[in-house]
């Protein structure tokens, strides 16, 4: 399911793109190794520079982490350590389901707290107009007013791209849409335009279309799995804590269901998460 991770890398790194600069507020001008020293999750997603030197990090998440905040502390320990300087440090959350990760750590002499986005903060509309594909493309995770005639726009400048980024574009569009679930819409709407059409049987294309819906598919069993269990829950206990459900967030479609089934049994919450 980490497909998504290396087109939205490509397309946020790329050099003419804006949509990085409309999710941080910077212009990085150059990427750094994100390889880092002495933590548990050695290779940062997205690290770069400004050109007035100011350190950038970004995560990208599909799902709740329950303890992204502790895992940006350690990257942003492990950054200063390697530049000397700490960074300005965001999670970007591509995923479906409602964004409910924690942006802060406190603690005995402790307080930390980093930026945490849902790309649907963004209107998609300066996205979808932007003179770069790489904008165009990734515009389909932002907020979008109007679903097919989005699809419709990025469809018709990929269309107009050089024969040789088609595939590619196509290929990152299946990938990014699983998550909105909007492979069907974009797949009906490339058989109308007989320019893509044509290079639907493309292998590595064909890959990537069916990893994109298969995403969409498995995104939305789970996540349906996961607010019936919340509700199921509740009902039985009453409202949620804050660690029950950061503790659903963590579980697959198999473990929600194993969960379910414990339901049953559980005289209390504890008993039910032990």
């Amino acid at each position: 399911m980490q497909e998504y991770d290396a087109a939205l890398k490509r397309i946020l790194t790329g050099a003419t793109g804006s949509a990085l600069a409309q999710l941080t507020g910077f212009t990085v001008a150059r990427w750094h190794n994100a390889e880092l020293p002495a933590v548990r999750h050695r290779r940062a997603d997205l690290l770069g520079e400004t050109a007035e030197g100011r350190l950038v990090h970004i995560e990208l998440q599909s799902t709740n982490h329950p303890d992204m905040a502790l895992r940006m502390l350690e990257y942003s320990v492990a950054i200063r350590r390697k530049f000397r300087r700490f960074p300005r440090q965001i999670v970007l959350y591509v995923g479906n389901g409602p964004l409910r990760m924690k942006r802060w750590l406190k603690g005995p002499g402790l307080r930390y707290r980093c930026r945490v986005m849902d790309f649907r903060e963004l209107d998609a509309e300066p996205l979808l107009a932007s003179a770069s594909l790489g904008d165009n493309v990734i515009g389909i995770l932002a907020r979008l007013h109007d679903e097919r005639d989005a699809v419709q726009r990025i469809l018709g400048r990929i269309a107009a791209s050089p024969p040789a980024e088609r595939a590619t574009s196509l290929g990152e569009l299946f990938i990014l849409a699983g998550l909105r679930r909007l492979g069907p819409v974009i797949e009906w709407e490339i058989k109308q335009m007989p320019i893509l059409d044509d290079i639907m049987d493309n292998e590595v294309l064909g890959r990537e279309r069916k990893r994109g819906i298969e995403m969409g598919k498995v995104e939305g069993r789970v996540e349906g799995a996961r607010e019936v269990v919340i509700r199921q829950i509740g009902k039985r206990f009453g409202k949620l804590p804050d660690w029950a459900k950061q503790r659903i967030d963590t579980l697959s479609g198999p473990e929600l269901e194993s969960l379910e089934l414990r339901l049953l049994d559980a005289a209390t919450l504890e008993e039910l998460f032990a």
